[in-house]
């Protein structure tokens, strides 16, 4: 008897749809893209419309076949793959490469962004045709990268060194690394300086409270840039007399934040939890492809996590609805659900945001189910949706602005606020703060003051600062910024990041980007030479023309061509007009074969030292970063290593005798406790491999509280 072929991505995911459908239904994996552009030559035949020329990998041939074999024993097949252009081109390749059209069976799309029961029932009683504006649009991207990779990555290995890529969203965000440290390098510092008086009803530390200076007595701005001037000012304010010049208190709302799509997902990972953008994506796939539970139960916990929507369905509001007036009273829910809606001009409405597929799974009842990195991502995203749809937080907010005259009639005009919580709301579910950083302490309150009222003076502080330069990026906030500026689209800010730490142009210090002197030497070198390339308007312009291919407003061929025939004509006789670019570092090191004097450069697997007498002398040597920090199994030094995959990662130097490891940085000094090894924890904190207390990193001077995980 024949049945219907279910055909998806993974075999995670066919596993737990498999259990849903029953036995009239066959599930089949294709491992990710079953066909692509070939990895030996360009593939795009740029003289005819751009055509690709898409190859089978050898590696997926078994798997074409086996879909082949099973397809013949089906009446009905069914393309399940992802809800998005990867997963439409998936199964658009799919029909081509084990060729399903044909013998009078049913060939239909299936489409859900959720993994469970319900939604796969829905799915199957919904089907479709292949949507080609979805194809097409990514078959745009597909072939734009392989131009942009094919074209500029050899002129790099010439001009620059080998191994090197270029890319049409890599290139751009590099540059933006660059171009904010360059912001910083030129930066001038302002000194300027917070005088604060102390002032009360009395001396009472009770009915005192304290006051910044903002502004002079005639509402004229009043910058304090020199010690000499905090002095004579701090002279004047000890033995001039206050009055409270005004108080207001007003009650103020805070609505909570829309639940997540993809880039708010990463950035709060990485804020909160510590993720790199590529673990948050790997582990919400997890649990949006299915886990064990209970009963022999599989489920899909979230729903999909590659949206730029924060839309959510009709029946998840109303069911988060009745699960917040039940857990915490109806004061807890506002009168209407809020409607949050996209930013992006061409953001995929049809699509969810990312929320949990049952809100009675709540995160204490998943715990036996999640290791821990899949239940901190899985509490963040529950607890986030079910906030999205709670009432406002309350605060009662107070503000003082008081008189201070002087003896010559002048002055200056001082304010202080407070505020207090008056309704928690949301706050009492989904709290803003890292999951390691202190709690909040609530804004120290204002005494019962009235208009006209006198004040003693109690004490005052002064406190020196200066400007800051504009802070280096982490991978939340460039995640943001590439998303503001429109660059690339949720699928690749995790790829993206990636990318440009394996081939070393950018490097993390404290868990922020710098750049490389390979990441500067090749920005600049397309900066210069390919202007449009690097350019975040071009880039986001590129990324709207591919949404109106998605739209069904543009044809794909002629994006391709409004792109590549200028650069093209830009590509052509560069590699006579571009000189080559040195982005060694000189060392005091020499070479222990030939005496030669050796330099550090970027391959592979990262920085290395290698001797200036090449091609005649190869040696090369590993360059050693150390930490300061003493292995605790061999006593050994524990240096800094990168793994093939570009991680960062640490190890013991006398390896491969001793095979000790650790993801985070280590603290050179000893546990104050046990004396082993501590390593930071992220926010100012370490923490002992062995008996696990948590000590200031500053304290012991020894780290910058990052974090490698």
């Amino acid at each position: 008897m024949k049945k219907g072929l279910v055909i998806v991505e993974s075999p995670a995911k066919a596993k737990t749809i498999g259990r849903f459908l029953g036995s009239k239904y066959s599930v089949m994996a294709s491992m990710g893209h079953i066909r692509d552009l070939p990895k030996s030559t360009l593939g795009v035949d740029v003289d005819n419309l751009f055509e690709p020329k898409y190859v089978v990998p050898k590696a997926k041939a078994k798997v074409v076949s086996q879909i082949k074999t099973a397809a013949a024993k089906a009446d009905a097949i069914f393309l399940a793959t992802d809800p998005d252009r990867e997963g439409e081109a998936i199964s658009w390749h799919l029909v081509s490469a084990a060729k399903l059209e044909g013998n009078d069976r049913e060939l239909r799309r299936v489409v859900f962004h959720e993994i469970t029961a319900d939604a796969i029932k829905k799915a199957f009683k919904n089907t479709r045709e292949i949507d080609m504006n979805l194809v097409n649009a990514q078959q745009a991207r597909r072939v734009l990268d392989r131009l942009v990779g094919y074209k500029l990555s050899p002129l790099l290995w010439k001009k620059v060194q080998r191994g090197l890529s270029a890319g049409r969203v890599q290139s751009v965000t590099v540059r933006m690394v660059v171009d904010r440290e360059r912001e910083r390098e030129a930066f001038k510092a302002d000194e300027y300086w917070v005088l604060q008086v102390k002032l009360g009803r009395t001396t009472d530390e009770k009915e005192s409270f304290w006051a910044k200076v903002v502004k002079l007595r005639n509402g004229r701005k009043f910058p304090v840039s020199s010690e000499a001037v905090a002095v004579h000012t701090m002279e004047q304010l000890v033995s001039a007399s206050y009055s409270v010049a005004k108080v207001a208190s007003r009650e103020a709302q805070r609505r909570p934040t829309a639940p997540f799509t993809t880039s708010t997902m990463q950035q709060e990972a990485s804020r909160r939890l510590r993720f790199s953008a590529s673990q948050t994506m790997v582990v919400a796939q997890q649990l949006y492809e299915g886990v064990a539970l209970a009963g022999g139960e599989t489920a899909g916990l979230i729903t999909y996590m590659r949206t730029d929507s924060p839309r959510m369905s009709p029946g998840a509001v109303s069911e988060i609805r009745d699960y917040v007036t039940a857990t915490y009273g109806e004061s807890y829910i506002p009168a209407k659900p809020y409607r949050y809606a996209s930013k992006g001009k061409f953001a995929q409405e049809a699509h969810e945001c990312i929320r949990p597929t049952s809100v009675a799974r709540t995160p204490e009842s998943m715990k036996a189910f999640l290791d821990s990195r899949q239940l901190r991502l899985y509490r963040l995203i529950w607890q986030r949706a079910v906030a999205s749809e709670m009432s406002p937080s309350i605060y009662d907010n107070a503000a003082v602005t008081v008189e201070a005259t002087t003896g010559d009639d002048g002055g200056f005009l001082l304010e202080a606020s407070a505020s207090k919580l008056k309704f928690a709301g949301f706050a009492v579910l989904y709290s803003e703060k890292a999951d390691d950083s202190p709690d909040e302490e609530e804004s120290s309150q204002l005494p019962d003051v009235k208009e006209g009222e006198h004040l003693a003076y109690v004490d005052s502080s002064t406190e020196q600062k200066f400007t800051q330069p504009p802070p280096r990026y982490t991978e939340a906030t460039l995640v943001r910024a590439l998303e503001q500026l429109g660059i690339g689209r949720p699928s690749t800010y995790a790829p993206t990041l990636s990318v440009i730490q394996l081939r070393d142009y950018v490097a993390k210090e404290a868990g922020r980007f710098f750049p490389t002197r390979l990441g500067i030497g090749v920005s600049d070198l397309l900066s210069e030479h390919f202007p449009k390339v690097v350019d975040v308007g071009f880039t986001a312009q590129m990324e709207g023309q591919l949404d109106e291919i998605a739209q069904g407003d543009r044809d794909w061929v002629s994006v391709v061509s409004e792109f590549y025939v200028p650069f093209a004509g830009v590509l052509d006789g560069a590699e006579e007009r571009i000189a080559r670019v040195d982005v060694t570092e000189p060392t005091d090191e020499v070479c222990p074969n030939c005496g030669k004097p050796m330099i550090i450069r970027s391959g592979r697997f990262g920085r290395f030292l290698a001797c200036t007498g090449y091609p005649e002398c190869k040696t090369t040597k590993p360059l050693v970063k150390t930490t300061g920090a003493k292995c605790p199994e061999c006593g050994a030094d524990i240096v800094q290593k990168r793994s093939k995959k570009g991680k960062t990662f640490y190890g013991c130097s006398a390896y491969p005798n001793c095979n000790f490891a650790t993801s985070r940085r280590p603290v050179a000094k000893a546990c104050p406790e046990c004396g082993k090894l501590m390593v930071e924890q992220g926010k100012g904190k370490a923490k002992c491999l062995s008996c696990n207390a948590v000590v200031s990193a500053e304290s012991e001077g020894e780290t910058d509280g990052s974090s490698e995980e």
